[in-house]
Formats: C-alpha cells, structure tokens, sequence
C-alpha cells in the first residue's frame, strides 16, 4: 500500500506531504488545480523518462519520495525474489531526484537503475488513466490475468505442467549437447579423463585450505614473531634491567619501612600483586616462544601444497567443494561418452515420455482456460455494460503455441465499444479514459483474486455521467474494500463515495502560482461535494444535496 508521497520543487508544487489511507482515496480540485502534476510526480518517481520541464524554474533539483507498506504476502515474495532488501516492519521507500537533464532513483537509500524501478513498480502499483504502468496494454499480462482468475482449477496441473517442462529443457539440452561424431567424443573423453585425474591426485579434503592457510601466516610471521615475543621477555625479566628485578628492588624497599607506617601496607600489597602478575606473564610468553620453533621442510609442504590447491581454483572453482562438483560433473559427462548409444537411446525415450506428459498437462491447463474463460468474458461484458459499454463485446482469444513456460496457449484481450464493429485486441484501444473504465470492469471481476494492492484511476469519468457515474462509484468502492484505491475525480458521485478525500488547490503567493494539496474533513469534505455539485454560488439546498449524496454513499458501502 502506498502510504506516503513527498513532492518537492516539482512544476507548481513547492512542497507537499500526503499521508494516504487503505480504502478509496479521493483527490478533487477546481480545474488548472494541479491535479495532474500529482499523478505525473507518482509517475516520475517511478521511472517515467517524460520528467523535462517538471522541475521549479527557480529551482536547482526536485525530489518525488514514495513510500510503500508491504503486507501481501506474494509482493513479498516477488519482492524478495528480486533481492529487494524490505525495512522490518515492510516499508519499502522510493525516490528520484530530478536535477536539470539527469535522475537519481532510490530504493530505500540504495541507488538503483531506472529499470529496477519500474519492475518494482509493476508489483507494487497499476496506474490507470496515463501511459505508464498499465498493465493492460500489455498483451503478456492477459494470460496471467486469465490464471489468476482460473488460478483455483489451474494450480494442482500447473505444478505438473511447470515440473515436466523444466525436465523438457534440461533433456533437450542434454540431447544437444550429446550430437557429436566419435571423433569429437573422443577428443571430449581424453580432455575429460584429464581433467578428474589432476583433481583426484590431489586428494582434497574440504575445508583443508582454511586450516593450511592459517598455518601459512603464522609461519611466515614466526621469525618476527619470535624475535618481538623474546625482546618483550627481555624487557620484563632481564637480570639487570628488566622489569620483574627492578619490581623486585621496589618489594624490598617497601619491606624495610612498613613498621612504621601502616597506610603503605596496601601499596606494598599491589606491588607483589604485579609481581606475580608479571612473573605469570613470563611463564607464559617464554612457553609461547618454545612453541614458535621453525620447521623449514613442513613450511615448504605447506607452501607446496596450498599452490596445488590455489592452481585447482583457477581452473575448477573457487572453493574446494566446488571443485569436487565440477569433477562429479565431469565424471558423469564422461560415463555418457564413454556409453553413448546406450546413454542417448535414454535420454531419447525419458524425452518421449516427458513431452508426452507435459502435452497432456497442457492441454488440461488449456481446456481449463478456455472454460473459465467463458464465465470471465460474461462477468467482464456485464462489468462493462455496467460502465457506460451498451454495445459491448469481450472476447478471449486463444493460439495455440509451442510448449512454453506458461503453457501451450497464447492469450489476447479483444473487444468491441461500438455495435457492429468487430472485436479487436485490447492494445489498440487508444482513448485513456475508455481504458481505464475498461481496466476498471477488469478489476471489479478480480477484486478478490489481484495482488496488486495499488490502483491509481485519472480520467476515469472522462465522458460520463448521471447513473453511469453512480456506477463507476460503485465499482470502485467494491475494488477498495481488497485494494487501495486512489482517484482523481471531478464527478460528485465518485467523490462521495471517498472513504479519504483530499483537495488540491492553487494559490498565488508572491506573484506565484503554488499546487497545495490537504485532507479534508467530514464537514469540508461535504463542502466540496457541494462544490462540484454547484459551482461558485452554494446555497443550503446544494449542500443539503450533497450531504443526502453522503448518506447515500455510505449506505451503499455497507452492502
């Protein structure tokens, strides 16, 4: 969910902060407002390259800040899977500096190319009404669309399906890899054979480096590290000037004057602490001495045999077990050349009956499809009659393709606004605001099965009016009792039904025209109803109509 966005120096907005709720989110304003600049910020901010011209003229740099709470748990996991780091309690911040004719985007502090942005963004939000993010215009997301709503039926033989087709691949390049004359496996088997013997006539043992390297250091240390440990003994217990007889003279010195004064027994007793102290610490560095004795021959097998190893490392891997995984490999790669008819006349027949299942699963997956897309065409044609399309047709079309990831269908979106013209794909539609209410249609059938938890709809009452607008309302306050939903509006209907209402105003402070946006109240937000609903002059009975529209709305959202 999108909690927060923070613009700054961006066109006519100085600075804005808006915190936004769970639910539908309206956004109204008097025309030239600044509405827009809102939705275009969002759109900069995540990965729009159309950002000339945004920042303040007096301005050095402009700064658009989102900030997302993830609780999904599959936008976890994509999350995740993308090796986007979440703050602990699911927050995920993203910003982009504007500074003249370059950006610097942002993932919670971590600079990050454009293009991560808008993958990220593609899980985290939908905007609708505008030329980025919509999802819908783009053909590959239909089918994951059409699964989503058949996902219930699809699930246990897509497990399947992606099982066999995974084990397809790896046979198929197992196959290719095997189409070789005898002279070439041949040449392949001795290159082979040499590469296990150099690794096996090592004898590596896992975690050996380590140990040996430590070794290493401290040998190579050992003559400096003698020499610093025996002047330090020399300093604490030389016979002339060393400090253990220097402390012992103090002991005695003391010794024949504490008769007569008893306050320097307890310095007397500190000095023989030290004394013992330092004694201990001579014992105990003249035995770390002895233990340093210098082996000449075991250091230059150590030597030896860590340059075995290192040379392996270049080769093989960089560490020990991958070495060891890299010679298993090899050994198996061998045993096939070596058994080559044999080992392809396998992989031949474990093709055969792999294909075979995964066409079996494919085209359950595919009947499946082609059943739920049934229910889904009349559930989106009523949608869209409902939405101001009286002569509407929705159609999924079905191809058939070569086994692919997803299946063996490829899936497109075709419709028809107008009576007697037939449906074309849902790409070509060119009108934002037919988009959107097209889109909207989409989601009221998937409200409960999309996880996406952020829709953004502009310009979506592009158009329409009276009961067409009721319904629009409608829809998306069914949307946002699973999703958060944002809207920019001028319709009275839509904004009634706002469980958050916002208004973006434009104000003229030293001779410049400032973009402002603030929540408003209950009493402020019936206010502007009435505003919409009567324009400048508002009397007791507009507000009065507004209020009803309130009551009304909130009626309908119970149910």
């Amino acid at each position: 969910m999108l909690v927060n966005i923070h613009v700054k120096n961006m066109a006519l907005i100085q600075e804005v902060d808006i915190d936004l709720d769970s639910g539908l989110n309206i956004l109204t304003g008097e025309t030239g407002a600044g509405k827009s600049i809102i939705i275009d910020s969002v759109n900069v901010a995540l990965g729009s390259r159309n950002f000339k011209g945004f920042v303040k003229n007096e301005a050095e740099d402009a700064l658009v800040e989102l900030v997302f709470m993830i609780e999904n748990e599959i936008q976890q996991k994509q999350l995740i899977d993308m090796n986007v780091a979440m703050e602990e309690d699911g927050q995920i911040i993203i910003s982009r500096k504007l500074i003249k004719s370059r950006s610097i985007s942002k993932i919670n502090g971590e600079t990050v190319p454009i293009s991560m942005v808008k993958r990220i963004a593609e899980i985290l939000i939908d905007i609708h009404g505008q030329h980025e993010h919509q999802s819908l215009l783009h053909k590959k997301n239909h089918l994951f669309i059409l699964d989503e709503f058949a996902k219930d039926k699809l699930m246990p033989n897509m497990e399947n399906y992606t099982k066999y087709y995974k084990k397809h691949l790896e046979l198929k390049k197992a196959l290719a890899e095997m189409e070789m004359d005898e002279a070439s496996r041949n040449k392949e088997a001795d290159f082979l054979e040499f590469e296990i013997r150099e690794i096996e006539k090592v004898n590596l043992v896992i975690g050996e480096d380590e140990g040996l390297e430590k070794q290493y250091r401290k040998m190579s240390g050992g003559k400096k590290l003698i020499s610093a440990a025996a002047q330090s003994l020399s300093f604490t217990s030389g016979e002339q000037s060393g400090a253990g007889e220097q402390i012992g003279r103090a002991i005695r010195s003391f010794s024949g004057i504490l008769q007569y004064d008893e306050e320097l027994e307890n310095l007397a007793g500190q000095l023989e602490d030290i004394d013992h102290l330092l004694n201990d610490f001579n014992r105990e560095i003249a035995d770390y001495i002895e233990s340093l004795t210098f082996d000449e021959e075991e250091f230059h097998q150590i030597e030896e045999r860590l340059d075995m190893i290192n040379r392996l490392k270049t080769k093989y891997g960089k560490t020990i077990e991958e070495i060891l995984e890299y010679k298993e490999a090899k050994a198996e790669r061998l045993i096939a050349l070596k058994d080559y008819d044999i080992y392809l006349e396998k992989l031949h027949k474990e093709s055969v009956i792999c294909e075979k299942e995964l066409l079996k699963y494919g085209k359950i997956i595919s009947n499946i499809r082609k059943e739920c897309a049934k229910e889904m065409e009349k559930q989106i044609k009523d949608a869209l009659m409902d939405l101001n399309f009286l002569n509407v047709d929705f159609k999924i079309a079905f191809a058939k393709i070569e086994a692919a990831v997803t299946g063996l269908d490829d899936i497109t979106f075709m419709i028809s606004t107008n009576p007697g013209e037939s449906v074309r794909p849902l790409g070509d539609v060119a009108s934002g605001g037919e988009l959107s209410r097209i889109m909207l249609a989409i989601k009221t059938v998937m409200a409960d099965r999309d996880a996406i938890e952020t829709l953004i709809f502009d310009e979506i009452d592009v158009g329409i009016s009276g009961r067409t607008a009721q319904m629009v309302s409608e829809k998306l306050a069914l949307i946002a009792r699973n999703h958060q939903v944002i809207c920019i509006t001028h319709l009275a209907q839509i904004a009634s039904m706002a469980d958050s209402h916002y208004i973006i105003e434009k104000k003229v402070e030293k001779e410049a025209a400032l973009t402002t946006i603030r929540r408003l109240s209950e009493k402020e937000g019936i206010e502007e109803l009435a505003r919409i609903l009567g324009g400048a002059k508002i009397t007791e009975t507009i507000l009065e109509s507004a209020r009803e529209m309130k009551e009304l709305a909130a009626c309908t959202k119970k149910y």
